[in-house]
């Protein structure tokens, strides 16, 4: 398992690279930069700015820089804010993680629900509700529901809040969730998607599983068809399920460019859309790099615990 463990770390780092690779070239490919404005710097101003952010060396000697830093850890200095892009990440990331946390668990809590649900009525009036659900999930991207929810349930009916200055989610981690009202609704539009996924896969899973014959057997002994499900059946479904949560844990987390943007959420995902507004060269590499690594890891721990669960996936 050691072994294993190691090469799935090391198959990390070309991929971290590579990635890093092709967002320096496609920054650096664009037209303009970030101090361009509708009033043109004076040259010797535009000399000292390229100068102090390291924009006058060759692009060689910028790429080398870039992956230098990188390996310790440090994502540069972001233009616009002139600040460190490390500090930048973990101020915004903890309102994103507490976003995505809500998300994931809306997400994973009602698509398991709906999906064993439906596979318990096959063919029944629970199937057709339960897959009409999922199919609207799978078809209505965010950037549709979100204003939908808003215009229903925040301005039409008044039961939540948006838009709001103080929009609080940091205050969670203090046990403090007096802004409940305003964190429904960016939930429901990131969530309903994965949701649809989440239960589809565990839909079908299920239906494979209770067709096996230890299934048949287990309700033949007499047991309850409580335990039935949730014991026997639900459990072995659960594998193919697990397989998508990892990376969609990772994909919530590290924040919505929608969904924030659209809900005015201080978080990760809406200054990545800001920087890229404004051309900050080096918050897009950085937000970009910490994504990837964050999805990279979050697979990689799906692929232990796959090889920890099966051993011949390690060979």
């Amino acid at each position: 398992m050691l072994a294993y463990t190691v090469r799935r770390v090391l198959a990390m780092i070309p991929l971290i690279v590579a990635i890093a690779t092709i967002t320096f070239v496609l920054m650096h490919a664009v037209e303009g930069g970030p101090f361009d404005s509708d009033k043109p710097l004076p040259p010797a101003t535009l000399e000292n700015l390229k100068k102090r952010y390291g924009l006058d060396d060759p692009l060689p000697v910028q790429y080398l820089n870039y992956l230098k830093n990188l390996a310790q850890f440090d994502f540069g200095i972001s233009i616009a804010n002139n600040r460190n892009i490390t500090d930048i990440i973990r101020e915004r990331m903890g309102v994103s993680i507490q976003l995505g946390i809500a998300t994931f668990l809306f997400a994973t809590v009602l698509g398991l629900g709906l999906g064993i649900f439906s596979s318990l009525n096959q063919n029944g009036i629970g199937d057709y509700a339960g897959v009409f659900i999922a199919t609207i999930g799978a078809a209505m991207p965010s950037i549709v529901l979100a204003p939908i929810l808003t215009i229903v349930f925040a301005v039409k009916l008044g039961w939540f809040n948006v838009l709001s200055s103080d929009y609080g989610f940091t205050d969670w981690f203090r046990g403090d969730f007096s802004n409940w009202r305003q964190v429904v609704l960016p939930t429901v539009a990131l969530g309903f998607l994965p949701m649809a996924f989440i239960a589809r896969i565990t839909r079908a899973s299920m239906l494979e599983v209770l067709r096996q014959d230890y299934v048949r057997t287990a309700r033949a002994k007499g047991l309850a068809e409580f335990a039935v499900v949730i014991r026997h059946a639900a459990r072995n479904a659960m594998i193919p399920v697990l397989t998508v949560l990892g990376p969609i844990f990772a994909g919530l987390i590290t924040g919505s460019l929608v969904i924030e943007t659209l809900f005015a959420i201080p978080g990760l995902g809406r200054e990545f859309v800001r920087s890229v507004l404004i051309r900050d060269y080096g918050l897009i590499m950085g937000v970009t790099v910490f994504y990837a690594v964050v999805i990279a890891f979050m697979n990689l721990v799906v692929d232990l615990l796959y090889g920890f669960a099966d051993p011949r996936i390690r060979y």
